[in-house]
């Protein structure tokens, strides 16, 4: 469902009249955590099949109203993506790569029988709230503002059928690095009992219910002692972890990485995969069986893995256990070489020349 539309909206902004005094955020900013702290204001966009987008607002943090009967509630209709804004040695505000969470937020939509969002309003509700809530962007090593787009059916019926009604949201949160311990090699844990996702479904949208499917694996991998949980297709293939995807580097400097259509489509490992191509590094993207991976550890041919995605960048793989085995996994350092090179673009501290930057705060 795609909308003609024009090229902006005219927001109504709204402000938060009981806003977070300066003294209040700048002592949350010293040590935000990761998606426990929340700006003041958040960005709402209604759509029906009747008005398409309208009614943009830029409005007070708050709880959202929903009817017992809103879809989402009932038939899973949601979709998001994770985005963050760097603040550069300047003062400016920039965002990385938006346009691709844009068009990755209308695959998934499709996919979840919701309407699509035009990118430039997608992009222009990141610039909206940045306007508002700009000062919560801080600037200590390794923080962010952490933006969610999500949209969801608000429709009230009990019809098994796609909604009539949606709303789309974004709201910021001030975050610190994922893992609270650093980027410090993480162990695995391998669930062959539950699949996130299976070959036809949702794997390869950013919707709710795939993150759900996670959880119970999650927390047994952490019964274990483990970080993660990775996950295999029905074939055995390795697919990715709970939220990231994963690389493998080979001793002859190639990256592979699992590829199918139940794989999210990682933007971080797109921009990472992009930068080890332009360091000469052959590229992979091809089904990995798990026996692929223990054998590569074990005769040397895999020297190193690594996770990726929005919120860690990159994290090192030290172990991958499952029943009966616990493999210790080489320790490279090509993962975290690319991780400072993206990292160093993100925050303005090396020139970004594939023009993946997008300052928000102008």
């Amino acid at each position: 469902m795609t909308d003609p539309a024009p090229e902006r909206l005219a927001f109504q902004v709204t402000r938060n009249l009981a806003a977070t005094p300066k003294g209040e955020r700048e002592k949350a900013l010293e040590s935000p955590g990761f998606g426990t702290i929340f700006t003041d204001h958040m960005v709402d966009i209604c759509w029906s099949e009747k008005g398409g987008w309208h009614r943009p607002r830029v409005q007070p943090y708050g709880p959202i109203s929903l009817d017992p009967a809103a879809a989402v509630l009932h038939y899973a209709q949601e979709v998001f993506e994770g985005l963050k804004a760097y603040r550069h040695a300047d003062g400016g505000i920039y965002t990385f790569r938006a346009d691709q969470n844009a068009k990755r937020f209308n695959r998934s939509a499709r996919r979840l029988a919701m309407p699509e969002l035009p990118e430039e309003f997608f992009l222009q509700s990141l610039h909206e709230l940045i306007a508002v809530d700009g000062d919560w962007v801080p600037s200590g090593e390794e923080q962010t503002l952490y933006l969610r787009p999500f949209m969801f059916a608000k429709e009230a019926f009990l019809g098994v059928r796609p909604a009539k009604k949606y709303t789309y949201c974004l709201i910021g949160s001030p975050s610190g690095a994922y893992f609270t311990g650093g980027v410090t090699p993480i162990t695995i844990w391998l669930s062959e009992t539950y699949a996130r996702a299976a070959e036809g479904g949702t794997g390869s949208a950013k919707t709710g219910g795939n993150y759900a499917a996670s959880l119970l694996p999650q927390a047994e991998a952490a019964e274990r002692g483990c970080d993660q949980v990775v996950f295999l297709d029905a074939h055995g293939n390795v697919e990715e972890l709970g939220g990231m995807n994963i690389v493998f580097v080979k001793k002859d400097g190639t990256l592979v990485t699992p590829d199918s259509g139940s794989i999210l489509d990682g933007i971080t490992r797109n921009s990472l995969l992009e930068l080890a191509a332009e360091r000469g590094h052959a590229i992979e993207r091809r089904p990995v069986p798990l026996s692929e991976w223990r054998e590569g550890v074990a005769s040397g041919d895999i020297v190193e893995a690594f996770a990726c995605g929005t919120a860690a960048v990159v994290t090192p793989i030290g172990a991958l256990k499952g029943e009966g085995f616990d493999d210790v996994q080489p320790t490279g350092s090509l993962g975290l070489s690319l991780r400072e090179e993206l990292t160093d673009i993100q925050y303005g501290r090396r020139e970004d020349a594939h023009g993946w930057l997008r300052r928000l705060d102008a």
